[in-house]
């Protein structure tokens, strides 16, 4: 991994920390997951022990079995922050770390707090394709297996292994194994499980996390999930598809937390026969997709043909301002347009 970070760049970001006492904002994305939330908290503990004053905030509330992770009380949220102490701190700050997303117009009302801030450097450090030149300095590395192990890599290049902590140990973790689907996924590297080691010699309690991260469900997302697949699923045989939809109604039904419809679609994927999977959510504004892929089913490039999104090859998403019906519809002429012949005809 150190190998993909260009040395100049860690040289100038040593150089720009070096001051102590500097405003430091530290930002994840809407809806934040273990890996958003893991990296930014385990940098921001790394800048407090530079000497740094710093923020971290993410632009909403992250899903409850979220909630026990170390530093968790440090994490600010926008759309709560009623006094706007966030938004008069992002007005102050020299730098500010844009982490695990790239697209800085989709952080809801924080968009517009850092816009406003022209005077900022802004640093990007992130995993995910296509980042736009917006940024001062930037850390993008795709193939790495999650923001919070590109974090990582950075934390030792910078203030060396002995810096990583047991807090940051612990919020590290939640971010590679969650991004990773528990070690499941691609780019899972040689260098992944070397940093899994350290982390572990700092005596993190790797089942308890699991047991926190995997089954500290609500009954109603465990219902929903059960509903989800049995009366909302929808497969498109011949082309190795399926898609799940939810609506606003069907998520008050079973009484939705933000978080609970987290890894829906990756269950489609179980199918023998199913190489991508697409999840449809109804919210107030829009429907949010999420599509997930196995093999050489690239969804990075389905997102952005199809639902103005983008994300990874086997992981992405983006938006519909349709109704559901229309939504579905469009997605299945997409998928048809998209894989050509059904698979048994290719």
């Amino acid at each position: 991994m150190t190998e993909m970070i260009d040395r100049s760049d860690l040289e100038r970001l040593k150089e720009w920390l070096a001051p102590k006492g500097q405003k430091i904002v530290v930002v994840a994305h809407t809806n934040p997951d273990g890996d958003a939330i893991g990296s930014a908290l385990a940098w921001r503990k790394l800048l407090v022990k530079m000497g740094h004053e710093v923020c971290c905030a993410v632009p909403n509330r992250y899903p409850s079995f979220l909630g026990w992770m170390s530093e968790v009380e440090h994490l600010a949220v926008f759309r709560e922050d009623t006094g706007g102490e966030v938004a008069r701190f992002i007005a102050k700050a020299d730098l500010i770390f844009c982490l695990d997303f790239n697209q800085i117009g989709r952080l809801e009302g924080m968009s517009e707090a850092i816009a406003a801030n022209t005077k900022a450097r802004r640093i990007l450090i992130d995993h995910h394709l296509n980042p736009p030149a917006i940024y001062d300095l930037q850390f993008s590395v795709p193939d790495a297996s999650s923001t919070s192990f590109l974090i990582y890599n950075i934390i030792v290049a910078i203030a060396g292994e002995e810096a990583v902590d047991y807090a940051m140990a612990e919020l590290l973790y939640v971010g590679m194994m969650t991004d990773t689907g528990n070690f499941s996924f691609s780019n899972l590297s040689p260098e992944l499980y070397r940093a899994v080691a350290v982390l572990a010699e700092r005596g993190i309690d790797i089942p308890a996390i699991h047991n926190q991260v995997y089954n500290s469900f609500s009954e109603g997302r465990i219902r929903l999930l059960g509903y989800a697949l049995n009366r909302k699923m929808e497969i498109m045989q011949p082309y190795g598809a399926a898609y799940i939809s939810l609506t606003e109604n069907e998520l008050r039904r079973f009484r939705f937390q933000v978080g609970d419809s987290e890894g829906f679609v990756n269950f489609p994927l179980a199918i023998k026969e199913i190489s991508m999977s697409a999840m449809f959510l109804e919210t107030k504004n829009f429907i949010r997709v999420s599509l997930r892929s196995r093999g050489v089913v690239d969804v990075n490039v389905f997102a952005r043909r199809y639902f103005e999104g983008g994300g990874h090859k086997n992981a992405a998403g983006g938006k519909s301002f349709l109704s559901m019906p229309q939504t579905i519809e469009k997605f299945r002429a997409a998928v048809e347009e998209f894989f050509g012949a059904p698979q048994g005809e290719k």
